[in-house]
């Protein structure tokens, strides 16, 4: 038996929907009664209203759940009470994070998770799957890589979750991965122009979560992450920093947003996402690769449910893992609707 937590979210329900489309019966689990209530109607399947505060009763919910889907964010919130009670329960994690702070607290618990037996794999949607999977082949064909790039542009904007994270992301500013260490930079502080499958795009380094996940899957020293930005991004967030830094205004904002649809069925259906790699050693040589795939939350809806149910079948040995460390780097290639060009 597994579970999908958050399941009345945005994200939640996608991947509960496409479960039930491959025969798959998760249990439905959240806070609100009332909205599981209705999703669980609507698929036919068991709910258990049980709040991440209460320790004693979510462990209770969990107790016979042999994997979690995780999606009730924001995750540097909600992961640490269910990675809590997963590890103590026994309970495989998966979580679609791409909080670069949440990946480096749940990697450091890889030993807990080894004598618990357990799998935690945060990071199992479009963040990062696509990217993850693009940095380990990149690193399997030039294993001396000292430096790598990923980049990536998406269609169809952004879900209530994903907009209140960017909220929370605001008062930290830009961040890169330099000789193995993760430092602070300003948003946008490195551009380039990207060959995109569709068209060369110029873009912006920005904070994503492959700084933490793909220097775990590769040990490359040096990476820089990028997508399509303002040319003001930096100054934007330079000013508006200090006002999120607020409680009151972080929470002002994210109710606001809460009241915000997420990308429809129509925009969902019309929309692509583009991911591009590219590795370099000491010598000079360079690799690049790139990727097409559906719309972000497609993607991610299709790739959370195959790991859970590869975690569920023993795929995966116990720890902290990536994407890519916990299923090898074909894993990306197995999702619908990605395309892999050569590398080249």
């Amino acid at each position: 038996m597994w579970m999908v937590y958050g399941a009345n979210g945005y994200t939640g329900r996608l991947i509960a929907q496409a479960a039930g489309r491959r025969g798959e019966r998760p249990v439905l689990a959240g806070r609100s009664a009332e909205k599981l209530e209705s999703l669980a109607r609507e698929l036919g399947l068991e709910h258990r209203v049980v709040d991440l505060d209460d320790q004693d009763r979510l462990c209770e919910a969990l107790a016979d759940v042999d994997a979690v889907v995780h999606c009730a964010g924001p995750f540097s919130v909600t992961s640490e009470p269910m990675v809590d009670a997963c590890l103590a329960t026994g309970s495989h994690y998966v979580d679609i994070t791409g909080e670069i702070d949440v990946f480096e607290r749940i990697f450091a618990r890889d030993g807990e998770a080894r004598r618990a037996g357990v799998t935690l794999l945060p990071g199992a949607g479009f963040d990062v799957v696509p990217t993850d999977g693009i940095a380990a082949r990149l690193a399997r064909e030039l294993p001396d890589a000292v430096e790598l790039e990923l980049a990536f542009v998406v269609g169809g904007g952004m879900s209530p979750g994903t907009m209140k994270t960017t909220v929370e992301g605001m008062t930290t500013g830009g961040r890169a991965r330099v000789d193995g260490e993760l430092v602070t930079v300003p948003v946008g502080h490195r551009s380039r122009v990207v060959e995109f499958p569709s068209r060369p795009r110029r873009v912006g380094s920005v904070p994503w979560g492959d700084l933490s996940t793909a220097f775990r899957t590769t040990g490359i020293p040096t990476i820089t992450t990028y997508t399509v930005v303002p040319e003001f991004a930096g100054t934007a967030q330079s000013l508006l920093a200090p006002v999120f830094r607020s409680a009151v205004a972080q929470d002002i904002a994210k109710r606001l947003i809460g009241l915000l649809p997420g990308p429809s069925e129509r925009t969902r259906d019309g929309s692509r996402c583009e991911v591009w790699g590219q590795v370099r050693n000491a010598a000079g040589r360079q690799l690049s690769m790139t990727l097409t795939g559906p719309n972000a939350y497609r993607l991610t809806a299709d790739a959370a449910l195959r790991a859970v149910l590869k975690l569920i079948a023993g795929k995966a040995t116990p720890g902290s893992h990536t994407p890519a460390t916990a299923f090898g780097p074909d894993f990306v290639a197995e999702l619908d609707d990605v395309t892999l060009s050569p590398i080249a």
